[in-house]
């Protein structure tokens, strides 16, 4: 019941009330099962233990202060979730999530509690059948490997299946789907037009969006007085086999519509689903006025959570793949006449853009830099740069050897806040505070986080705590359920890719005035 209690405490991200009730119906099973170890613990050593009369008052005491307890807590829930709602600008939610809450926390609760019977009832019935052939305690051994092997072959091999050969399914639809309303390109000089070398049925749902919503010279033109159609490429799934073969051919159709030819080129690592956020390539199109060309290949249509688990070495693969094909030709071509090259990749994809290459390959000739937007934690030189950061610095806003080569900014601030000049190879995060899918980490479960450190971002409740296993448990359904509006969490406003690409790559002839601009117009974009 404390387990249950302090679930209720507020985390990164608001949540709803069914969201809220499966959270802690999964910290109850927990503090449950914590308990039932205590308990055997307790035994097994043979320590005293009270009285019967005694454990009945001690029981009917610590029931009621327990009871007492959730009681409380529950009543402040509604609380605590709306005060992280207003921190970022989001309405209240009603009062009734209390009962909502208890109801799902105690339906998941029970079928747990079933589980765990069922279990404790299987291993005493393979435990009785082998104890006359073997060693009691190799009969305990064995009868407990067996369940053990019996549960994960029925969640694994049945359960987990059907769901993801489900999700297969529904994603797989989704991303052959053909919007009637997205015509396919007519200029030659259009990556899926009918002189493409890339097919535009093949370029997948989220390909086809990314070629035919960006902002036309027309568009850009409105604030910059003129300006170029930007140059968009993008390899399907389906456009060929392997990874090599896609890269070969985004390669090609860059060359063939003059992607190398413009000032600056975007090298983009798409999410699982294949989707580009259209906030992070408008954006730094507007600042370039079109002169700028941006390339991606697909390597899933699952969600990114999905991909990670089922295809991580698929996507890394397709990654370094275009990486090498665009940078081997890149890297051939005149320094003088070259574009800038620059990689992004937001969550999954910048996860698989920073291992899309190997820093020994490139230190003779190194390309521009990276954006790299909302990290997941397992991304190897975030948390290495960020383990390492200089002292005094935030864990959620850190800064690294002065800011020479890499430097982190989010909603509020960032990226001009470097003790030395930012060199010629940048490396840029764009995180914020709140984010957990940047800042889950499994050790949660047993050692507070350092970004729940004083100071805090700006970004998260201050009525945040450290509770052992709970706040994992709170983390982790952040970052799968939890929804939070843009500029927070986990979703990326157009004025922050603005900012980023703005301090990172240095157009010129922008100023305050025409940020501003940018940033309204981004909000009220409306593709044509």
């Amino acid at each position: 019941m404390i387990f249950f209690a302090i679930s209720l405490t507020p985390s990164l991200i608001p949540r709803e009330g069914v969201t809220q009730g499966i959270i802690s119906g999964v910290a109850l099973s927990a503090g449950y099962a914590v308990g039932v170890l205590i308990v055997w613990l307790w035994r097994f050593l043979e320590l005293p233990v009270a009285s019967a009369g005694t454990s009945r008052v001690l029981a009917r005491i610590g029931g009621l202060i327990c009871l007492l307890t959730a009681l409380g807590f529950l009543w402040r829930a509604t609380h605590w979730q709306n005060s992280l709602r207003a921190l970022m600008g989001m309405e209240d939610v009603p009062g009734v999530r209390p009962f909502t809450i208890a109801l799902v926390a105690l339906a998941l609760f029970i079928v747990f509690l079933l589980l765990g019977k069922l279990f404790r009832a299987l291993f005493y019935f393979l435990f009785g059948k082998l104890e006359n052939r073997a060693p009691r305690r190799i009969s305990g051994i064995l009868g407990l490997l067996a369940v053990f092997w019996l549960y994960w072959s029925v969640i694994d091999g049945v359960l987990l299946t059907a769901v993801l050969k489900r999700i297969d399914g529904i994603y797989q639809r989704l991303d052959a789907n053909i919007v009637p309303d997205l015509k396919p390109p007519q200029a030659e000089g259009k990556a899926g037009s009918p002189q493409s070398l890339l097919n535009w049925d093949d370029m997948g749902h989220q390909g086809r969006r990314y070629l035919a919503l960006g902002p036309a010279a027309k568009d850009i033109a409105k604030l910059t007085g003129s300006a170029k159609d930007p140059v968009r490429v993008y390899a399907g799934l389906n456009a060929a086999d392997s990874p090599k073969e896609r890269a070969r051919l985004a390669l090609e159709e860059l060359k063939r519509v003059g992607g190398f030819e413009r000032s600056v080129l975007i090298l983009i690592t798409p999410t699982g689903t294949g989707w580009v956020d259209p906030g992070a390539i408008n954006s730094v199109e507007y600042l370039f006025a079109g002169d700028i060309a941006s390339v991606a290949v697909q390597y899933s249509y699952l969600p990114s959570p999905i991909a990670l688990m089922t295809e991580d070495a698929y996507g890394r693969e397709t990654a370094a793949a275009l990486f090498q094909s665009i940078y081997g030709h890149w890297s051939g071509l005149p320094r003088e006449t070259r574009p800038k090259l620059y990689l992004f990749g937001l969550s999954l994809g910048a996860l698989n853009s920073d291992r899309s290459f190997d820093f020994f390959d490139i230190i003779d000739d190194p390309f521009d830099g990276a954006l790299w937007t909302g990290p997941p934690f397992r991304s190897d030189t975030w948390r290495d740069v960020t383990a390492h950061r200089d002292a005094g610095s935030p864990a959620w806003l850190p800064q690294f050897r002065g800011g020479a080569m890499v430097r982190f900014g989010n909603h509020f601030e960032g990226y001009d806040k470097g003790k030395v000049p930012w060199g010629h190879f940048r490396i840029a995060y764009l995180q914020h505070g709140s984010d957990p899918i940047v800042f889950f980490e499994p050790q949660a479960a047993y050692r507070k986080p350092t970004w729940m450190q004083k100071p805090r971002a700006r970004d998260v409740s201050p009525d945040l705590q450290w509770y052992p296993i709970v706040t994992m448990l709170q983390l982790a359904m952040d970052m799968h359920a939890g929804i939070a509006p843009m500029g927070y969490g986990h979703s990326y406003a157009p004025a922050d890719y603005v900012n980023a690409w703005y301090h990172l790559t240095e157009p010129e002839g922008w100023d305050e005035d025409k940020l501003k601009k940018l940033n309204e117009n981004l909000l009220q974009w409306n593709p044509r």
